[in-house]
């Protein structure tokens, strides 16, 4: 125990000489450190200190350049919705355009062969009336050959035009 007593007592006790030589060796060493290696240290210390701020203000101009390209996108993506938006109000005025131009031909259409067959019949009433007509004066001349052929009475007028009635052929009508 003498002995831990005295090792203890060798840390605590101070000694001129050993002082003088650990503050001339650590003045030594601090000089030394500083030409030779404080320099480098603090060079290497400041490009990295540049390094970091540089790595920093390009983050910076990244994040403000995308976020200048995110907004640039949200614009181009409104513009193209209401392009999209116009293109679908036009195709549906061009739509009901073209809609009401095939309506407007179907009328027209529709009334070109109304009036065609408006035509048609009043051609057909034309033809039946001329045919009527003639029709009308055969039978006239036929009656008025026999009665001139022979000196009737008023009975026997009535009775030669029943006869030719019966005798007329029949003709199907105009409408079938």
């Amino acid at each position: 125990m003498n002995h831990l007593l005295l090792l203890a007592s060798s840390f605590t006790e101070v000694k001129p000489g050993l002082v003088f030589w650990t503050l001339v060796t650590f003045v030594l060493v601090a000089l030394i450190l500083r030409s030779r290696a404080w320099g480098p240290i603090l060079s290497l210390v400041e490009e990295r200190e540049k390094q970091i701020a540089a790595s920093v203000e390009a983050a910076k101009k990244e994040r403000l350049e995308a976020e200048k390209l995110l907004a640039d996108q949200k614009a181009s993506i409104t513009q193209a919705r209401q392009e999209a938006a116009d293109m679908m109000r036009k195709s549906q005025v061009e739509m009901e355009r073209f809609k009401e131009q095939v309506m407007a031909e179907a009328r027209k259409k529709a009334e070109e062969e109304m009036e065609s067959a408006r035509k048609t019949i009043q051609e057909e009433k034309n033809k039946a009336i001329a045919e009527v007509k003639t029709i009308a004066v055969d039978l006239a001349l036929q009656a008025a050959e026999r009665l001139l052929s022979e000196k009737l009475d008023d009975k026997k007028h009535r009775q030669l035009a029943e006869q030719f009635i019966d005798q007329l052929p029949r003709r199907p009508s105009a409408t079938s």
